[in-house]
């Protein structure tokens, strides 16, 4: 997927500098990978505080930012299609506009706009101290999505999915599902029952993966700035596997077999690569936030979107 290159990009509410203060713990909502080393080391057993270091209590000791004036050169639809950095703020902005039409109609609650941030190294947020290892995670505490756009790399060679700009543009998608869940209320239910092939953190994941369908739904349709033509070109079936391809890399079972070679559900935090895909493309065949509701789904494997 492309944009639309004449559209102009706002880069109001991203930014490439610090992070925002410390909070008393981690409580991050998740992300493609969802801190995917974490998520690992949480499948595999293991305390994921030895992987990544102290992310609940001191700061980042070396902060690295991208640079106050990186998004200078993001300006419209071309950057965006050029440069990572700009793909990333533009599909924000995307998102934004999706969500300020789609969300108060089918929620009846207005949205609140994210903050984005462009990172790399460490940083400091509402959330703890982080680093890029973790990958793209959205923070409650400071209602912030980070991404380092390194991770895009890495899930091209670490973990096998495809490129191309849909794929990045899911990560995005799927982080400001979680801030959807924050002006919800339900992004606690993660933590509440954090692991299980049927737990409230699976749902969790699986609805942002819905709800980061349902910005495919709309983005190709949805104006962009001042009523002109859409933010992105139509959808193409490449584009489709290509989102679909990065959901299944880090499916839950996917990781497991790969780092243990076996899988084990009853550790899941996520979901497996098929519910994935499958969740993300009931959000983008139905653009329905009530089809994406993973809570009440009596079974995750065969979302009522898709049957």
């Amino acid at each position: 997927m492309t944009f639309n290159e004449g559209m102009q990009i706002d880069p109001d509410g991203a930014s490439s500098g610090g992070g925002g203060g410390m909070g008393p713990r981690l409580a991050v909502g998740g992300g493609i990978g969802g801190l995917i080393l974490v998520v690992v080391t949480l499948l595999l057993g293991g305390d994921p505080g030895s992987v990544i270091g102290n992310l609940t209590g001191g700061d980042a000791q070396s902060t690295q930012t991208a640079g106050d004036n990186s998004l200078a050169k993001c300006k419209t639809g071309a950057d965006a299609n050029k440069y990572v950095d700009c793909r990333v703020v533009a599909t924000g902005q995307s998102l934004n506009a999706v969500w300020e039409q789609q969300f108060p109609k089918q929620t009846g609650k207005r949205y609140v706009k994210p903050q984005l941030e462009l990172f790399s190294g460490q940083i400091n947020t509402g959330c703890g101290a982080a680093s890029s290892e973790v990958g793209p995670f959205y923070c409650p505490a400071d209602q912030t999505a980070y991404f380092d756009t390194s991770f895009f790399q890495e899930l091209v060679d670490r973990f096998g999915a495809n490129g191309g700009p849909l794929a990045q543009e899911y990560v995005v998608a799927h982080e400001y599902g979680h801030h959807l869940q924050t002006l919800l209320g339900d992004i606690n239910r993660a933590q509440r029952d954090p692991r299980g092939p049927e737990s409230g953190a699976v749902r969790t994941e699986l609805q942002a993966d819905c709800y980061a369908g349902i910005w495919a739904y709309y983005a190709d349709k949805q104006p962009g700035p001042g009523n002109s033509a859409p933010f992105l070109n139509p959808l193409t079936e490449k584009d489709i596997n290509d989102a679909l391809s990065a959901a299944s890399a880090v499916g839950d079972d996917r990781i497991q077999k790969a780092a243990q070679g076996r899988v084990n559900p009853e550790a899941w935090t996520h979901g497996s690569s098929a519910q994935r895909q499958k969740w993300f493309l009931t959000g983008y065949r139905t653009g329905s936030v009530q089809a994406c509701d993973t809570y009440s789904a009596n079974d995750l494997n065969n979302p009522p979107g898709l049957r």
